[in-house]
């Protein structure tokens, strides 16, 4: 049995994987959704001090809750592909497998503004009148949440101690309006022999157009 540890993208909670956990756990494996702080049904809890380092920590904590001998599988979905990083870094030896959902790839010292084209650029800086949340878009769930500004901005702190992770995947989504945003961390790794890469012609919530796609490449990712 594997553990599948889900980290949502900006301006989702947990129940955007409530599908694919499901799944997941009809093959015998425990999946664990998250909400990271200030988003969704924890937005009671923002404010400008959440960034970056406030998201990393959430999900340190929920794998350091997990018993020791668990294989872990972190999954994170766009935004969530900085969370998944920075935690395998912080906890070296702890995660068995990374995928990344047409998410972010960062390397030491960049940041969401960094990694994204400009047209995304322009929507985080179209805040709301608290000056530090970026408003969900029109075509979200209705349960999204503005989201963080400050995790956005923030460059994020890797030691290179995620070296010792079995396995990484990215899977990149082919149906964008226009450029895809996550273009430039799937070029990053298109090519490396590190990775296993998949293309899916869905849009950008994988979860919802392309659901037995993912769960094929999940199991595959926690397979040995």
């Amino acid at each position: 049995m594997t553990t599948f540890v889900l980290v949502p993208g900006a301006c989702h909670g947990a129940w955007c994987f409530d599908d694919l956990v499901d799944a997941l756990r009809g093959h015998g494996h425990r999946a664990l959704a998250y909400t990271l702080t200030g988003i969704a049904e924890r937005a009671h809890l923002a404010h400008a001090g959440v960034n970056l380092n406030t998201h990393i920590a959430d999900m340190c904590a929920a794998v350091a809750a997990i018993p020791d001998d668990d294989e872990l599988v972190l999954v994170g979905h766009s935004y969530g592909g900085m969370v998944i990083t920075a935690v395998a870094d912080r906890m070296p030896g702890r995660i068995d497998a990374l995928v990344y959902l047409d998410a972010l790839v960062p390397r030491d010292g960049e940041s969401c503004w960094d990694l994204v084209n400009d047209e995304e650029r322009q929507w985080y800086l179209g805040v709301d009148d608290t000056g530090y949340g970026v408003p969900a878009l029109p075509f979200f769930d209705d349960r999204a949440s503005a989201h963080p500004l400050a995790s956005l901005l923030q460059r994020i702190s890797l030691t290179g101690d995620g070296n010792g992770v079995r396995r990484r995947d990215y899977v990149y989504a082919l149906d964008w309006p226009g450029e895809s945003p996550l273009r430039q961390s799937f070029e990053r790794v298109r090519d490396d022999p590190a990775w296993t890469v998949h293309e899916l012609d869905g849009k950008h919530n994988l979860m919802r157009d392309n659901p037995d796609d993912l769960l094929r490449i999940l199991l595959d990712a926690a397979a040995r």
